[in-house]
């Protein structure tokens, strides 16, 4: 066994001759094991907190979605779909259209988004998961609204004889007095709600499903010309071979993008404030470890006799300060993974039994990530590390000497 190590075991196990030496170790170790569970608990926390947020988006969002590079519409034609279906990776896909729409109900009205889908749609995107009540049996002047608009317009379920009105502005040129001989310069669609899904407040105001032959000829476009296409992967298949190969197939008009490109500002802004959470506590922890220097000048000072004697045994100077280094390095260490421990029975107590309410109905989210338990063990190895070299550099002939 390496000598400075088997003293620091030593020491580490052994108690001082001087009660206040046993105290300040005892809580230099206590604040090591507070500060890395703390640490842990924070970073799950936020991990579980993250993957709920996106949980929201990801309902909506596909793996891949194309978009018009130039304008807001762009045409595929029967060719390049069945192109698309050869795709390798690719499970399935699905055409949509939307634009922005006014809709009224008795006195009530609205500004929302109506979105014309196909029948792939349910299969490529979690929306059914989202349904509050009603159905998603979207058919011919059928459709599914957002339980914010719902709420905004008091639009009853299945009534056929007063529907919802739909109002979009006419495509063309000029102005609206020279609309000729038709002087209504919007399209109009009466439609009956079938169902209504409920995700978040943004989400829930924002769109109206119909039946995306619908929505077409309402805003007047062939069957060619749509707004995007939603793609779903096989959970095996790589997301760059897939990019590539649709580029390959639509060209340059469509933009394409992964989810996280999707929702850019919203990762982000998650990914900002973990790292702004990690770096307080990490300077929360930097400071408790100054304990781990005062604490291991104190053992420098009550073991000055010991060191002395070890040193005219014929231990170097290099080999008294690596004890105390190793010692320093055993105590974070130690101290790291016991947090560390404390934290994960935490976190699955939390998982398990859901203790932590946001909602009486609602458990916090948290998530328990091998990395989260790597990143603190690492931080707290790399700040022990810097204090035990700063606090055994103590050690010189001069200080044993002075015995």
């Amino acid at each position: 066994m390496d000598f400075p190590f088997y003293i620091a075991k030593r020491y580490l196990r052994s108690k001082s001759s001087q009660n206040a030496v046993n105290i300040i170790n005892f809580i230099t170790f206590l604040v090591i094991v507070i500060g890395s569970a703390a640490l842990f608990i924070v970073l799950s926390a936020f991990a579980g907190l993250k993957t709920f947020s996106l949980s929201f988006t990801n309902t909506f969002d596909p793996d891949l979605k194309a978009s018009p590079v130039i304008g807001k519409h762009f045409s595929i034609s029967p060719e390049e779909e069945k192109e698309l279906q050869s795709v390798e990776g690719l499970v399935n896909y699905s055409k949509e259209l939307e634009e922005r729409a006014y809709l009224t109900f008795r006195e009530r009205s609205c500004i929302a988004y109506i979105k014309g889908i196909d029948s792939n749609y349910r299969s490529v995107t979690g929306v059914d998961s989202t349904l509050y009540f009603g159905n998603w049996g979207i058919t011919q002047y059928n459709g599914v609204m957002g339980i914010g608009i719902y709420n905004l317009l008091g639009v009853p379920i299945d009534n056929y004889q007063n529907p919802m009105t739909v109002l979009v502005p006419k495509p063309g040129k000029g102005s609206l007095s020279q609309s000729g001989l038709n002087p209504k310069p919007y399209n109009e669609l009466p439609l009956v709600v079938s169902g209504v899904y409920a995700v978040e407040e943004n989400l829930d105001k924002k769109y109206v499903f119909a039946q995306l032959p619908l929505v077409q000829a309402l805003l007047e476009k062939d069957s060619t010309q749509i707004s995007g296409i939603n793609f779903k992967l096989n959970d095996l298949a790589s997301i760059d071979e897939v990019k590539t190969n649709i580029k390959k197939i639509l060209g340059e008009k469509i933009l394409l993008l992964d989810r996280q490109e999707q929702n850019r500002t919203l990762y982000k802004m998650l990914n900002t404030e973990n790292l702004a959470t990690y770096l307080i506590f990490t300077l929360v922890l930097i400071i408790a470890l100054f304990n781990v220097v005062g604490a291991i000048i104190m053992m420098i000072l009550d073991k000055q006799q010991n060191s002395k004697t070890l040193f005219s045994l014929g231990a170097t100077i290099k080999e008294l300060r690596k004890i105390y280094f190793t010692q320093g390095l055993l105590v974070t260490s130690l101290g790291g993974i016991i947090g560390v421990i404390i934290g994960s029975i935490l976190i699955a107590s939390q998982l398990i039994f859901g203790w932590l309410k946001i909602t009486p109905s609602l458990a916090y989210p948290v998530e328990y990530n091998i990395m989260n338990v790597l990143v603190v063990l690492v931080t707290i190895v790399v700040l022990g590390f810097i204090s035990s070299k700063i606090a055994s550099s103590r050690i010189t002939k001069r200080l044993i000497s002075a015995v």
